[in-house]
């Protein structure tokens, strides 16, 4: 069943991905602390987990806080179109780091593919810019994975419950994040 498949899964994802997501959670805070911008990216589910996940940091997660920098590079509909039909679609999330990100902010890029080039360009792109990129994929994606200093491996090649995984490891370092610079309420 179903839902069998996706526990195991989920109960995989914390037995194999626990040391990283506990890298991911310091990256960010560490950034955010110091006046970083943690930006966010991805193509279908993905923007979808990007936006999500942004929405959690910028608003709040479990406790009053006040706000945190993030934004996902998805949401902007003009730049976007304006990007893909100027440049390509493989620029759309590249080129709004040009403009946004900055040395010490850090990339959150999610495929669960690994092979989207919209991320991969992304990634050329903090990487010029010295930002930190934590990459989130499946266990297709090991290429990706060696272009991001911390990646966040779900152990599946079927894309739900890769995408299950990047939402429960994306909850888990917000909840973290939070709970590191704001402590509990």
């Amino acid at each position: 069943m179903t839902l069998d498949e996706s526990a195991a899964n989920l109960a995989r994802v914390a037995k194999e991905c626990a040391d990283d997501v506990a890298k991911a959670t310091d990256a960010l805070a560490t950034s955010l602390k110091a006046g970083g911008t943690a930006f966010f990216c991805g193509n279908g589910g993905s923007a979808a987990d990007a936006q999500h996940l942004a929405a959690e940091l910028a608003g709040r997660f479990n406790i009053e806080r006040p706000a945190m920098a993030a934004i996902a590079l998805t949401t902007n509909t003009s730049s976007i179109t304006a990007i893909g039909n100027d440049y390509g679609y493989e620029f759309v999330f590249s080129r709004q780091l040009e403009g946004l990100g900055k040395k010490g902010d850090v990339l959150v890029a999610i495929t669960t593919s690994g092979s989207s080039k919209n991320i991969l360009e992304a990634v050329k792109a903090a990487r010029k810019l010295g930002m930190l990129v934590i990459g989130m994929t499946g266990e297709k994606g090991t290429d990706f994975a060696k272009l991001c200093d911390i990646a966040l491996i779900t152990p599946s090649d079927k894309t739900p419950r890769i995408q299950e995984g990047h939402i429960a490891m994306g909850h888990a370092f917000c909840e973290e994040v939070e709970r590191a610079l704001y402590g509990t309420s």
